[in-house]
């Protein structure tokens, strides 16, 4: 089989060298201005992996046409642009995959209904979600991870293909709840990391017991299953997001109290905008979500903002 992986990020680039290690013929493609890409295509490695020589890198989208196989891992903002890029191509009889996590902040919506929209339902579309950094990975230390998807022949595909000693995968049953939850940890990795730069993460097991059952109302209201948030898309993935050094979402909350120029923004400062947009719409109270909100779009004292959580009104845990 041949995959064309869109993106050299980090994630894009780990996807590249895992689907060359289990034996599938892989393309990488970048923009030609992305310096990720250029270090790669001169030295074929970034600071935590090297990509092996079958592996082909390329600028071109047009490669697209010789791959079975399309796994995008890119910033969740800038989906809706590539997929008018790639709509020039014949794409009947592709495996589309999502490796990225996010919402649309202008639309509120999910990236794969944004995907069908563009691409029309002519193109099946999965994500591939759940726990694990690329610099575990690549030592050998395995995880688990979800693939869901409203069409039930390409999800089950999608497991038997990619399934392996380092990935073991689960068939998702709830798209609309994998793919709220997995962008909504993002969030909670902020959160994880202010605790951390207040010297409150004695806090963070609150955190994860409280932002479930948010993510749930909101999953719910949304129409999908609230126990999605308790799988690997959500409470499955906080190790990873809560308490990890590799954790950028988590680092990026504990700079901001710290006072470090980060020299990347987290996935979660975007979606905390577009969850805070869908609470507002769909009538469902995040007070984590809205908290984080106030303190990166409104200035808010992080430390405020806490005491304003713990001065909330009194009520059953369940």
């Amino acid at each position: 089989m041949n995959a064309l992986v869109i993106g050299p990020g980090r994630w894009g680039t780990f996807i590249a060298w895992y689907l060359d290690t289990i034996g599938i013929d892989v393309t990488l493609c970048g923009r030609e201005s992305s310096d990720k890409l250029k270090a790669l295509m001169r030295d074929r490695k970034n600071s935590i992996l090297t990509l092996g020589e079958n592996v082909k890198i390329t600028t071109s989208l047009a490669e697209i046409e010789n791959a079975e196989l399309v796994v995008i891992s890119i910033a969740s903002q800038s989906l809706r642009a590539l997929l008018g890029s790639l709509a020039k191509y014949d794409l009947k009889g592709k495996k589309l995959v999502l490796c990225m996590k996010g919402i649309e902040i202008e639309s509120g919506k999910r990236l794969t209904e944004i995907v069908t929209e563009c691409l029309g339902e002519k193109t099946p579309v999965a994500v591939w979600i759940g726990p694990g950094h690329v610099e575990e990975f690549t030592r050998g230390r395995p995880n688990c991870m979800v693939i869901d998807s409203r069409n039930d022949e390409l999800k089950h595909e999608l497991v038997d293909l990619l399934q392996s000693n380092l990935i073991r995968f689960y068939y998702g049953t709830d798209l609309i709840g994998n793919e709220i939850g997995a962008a909504a940890k993002n969030v909670i990795g902020i959160a994880a990391g202010v605790l951390d730069g207040l010297g409150l993460s004695s806090l963070k097991g609150a955190l994860m017991a409280r932002a479930p059952r948010e993510i749930s109302r909101l999953i719910e209201a949304l129409g999908g299953s609230g126990v999605s948030a308790y799988g690997l898309c959500h409470l499955g993935d906080y190790e990873a997001t809560l308490f990890s050094e590799h954790s950028h979402n988590r680092k990026f909350g504990e700079m901001l109290i710290t006072g470090e120029k980060p020299d990347f923004l987290a996935e979660g400062y975007y979606t905390v905008k577009a969850l805070v947009t869908l609470g507002e719409r769909y009538n469902v109270d995040l007070p984590i979500c809205r908290a984080v909100y106030n303190v990166l779009y409104n200035n808010s004292s992080p430390t405020e903002e806490m005491s304003s959580l713990f001065s909330r009104s009194l009520k059953y845990e369940f």
